[in-house]
């Protein structure tokens, strides 16, 4: 049987998003004992649940919310797992994405990401040949006053996210499937607490990943790839969402 290559895609720390419970580190092993080959740091961005202090200046900020992940690849360089990084994107109305192939260094060259629309954040990320993913699309919260979909301003759904109740997902990957959107999942979690079988998921890959970069490319080309979730999860039973639906094309 060929080898197969797992990476978790959506995850935070403590060091950087405010509603992280756990440090970078305290992942690693238990990643490792469940066969992962690699982790992307995906801590809440600018706009987001972050907790590093958006008075500093742009270039202080930056350097302060990296340093979770290079404090991460660091540990993850000792303990034999890759670390990668990314960051979640999102505009304070339950729309969030996942951002993927351009590093701390374009960060700090751009502080005008933090005002572009959703449109906008996808044409400049992929004129810097980055990836764009709508997290967890169908998922309600307390704070969402609705759904909003983007169909054409990412690559991607990540149709499978441990976060969501599994009708949000179901919902996701139904509509995914129907239409012909590339389909990621991620654990989005925030504590080894939740690091077990079952509940963390994965992108499984026909070969390794030795940079963001070869994620990037992975997806855009539509194969070489699987979003590995628990099959029982698409099973459950179907029900319309709570909050309205607003789809931005």
């Amino acid at each position: 049987m060929d080898r197969k290559y797992r990476y978790e895609t959506h995850l935070h720390t403590s060091w950087a998003s405010a509603c992280g419970r756990s440090e970078g580190h305290e992942y690693l092993e238990g990643y490792k004992a469940l066969g992962y080959d690699g982790i992307f740091v995906t801590e809440h961005f600018y706009l987001g649940n972050t907790c590093i202090d958006r008075d500093l200046p742009w270039d202080d900020w930056t350097y302060q919310y990296c340093q979770s992940y290079y404090m991460t690849k660091e540990a993850g360089r000792r303990a034999g797992l890759k670390v990668f990084f990314g960051w979640e994107s999102t505009y304070g109305t339950g729309e969030d994405f996942l951002i993927y192939g351009l590093d701390p260094e374009w960060l700090g060259r751009h502080p005008e990401i933090i005002r572009l629309t959703q449109e906008e954040q996808y044409a400049l990320v992929h004129d810097e040949g980055g990836l764009v993913v709508q997290a967890h699309p169908f998922r309600e919260r307390y704070y969402m006053r609705e759904i909003r979909l983007h169909p054409n301003h990412c690559d991607a759904w990540e149709v499978a996210n441990s976060a969501n109740e599994p009708y949000q997902d179901r919902l996701a990957y139904e509509y995914a499937k129907t239409h012909g959107i590339t389909m990621t999942c991620g654990s989005d979690i925030h504590s080894v607490n939740d690091l077990k079988p079952g509940w963390v998921f994965a992108m499984e890959t026909e070969k390794p990943l030795d940079s963001e970069k070869d994620y990037v490319r992975l997806i855009l080309s539509g194969r070489g790839f699987k979003a590995d979730f628990p099959g029982e999860r698409m099973e459950c039973k179907l029900k319309e969402p709570e909050l309205p639906v607003y789809w931005c094309f």
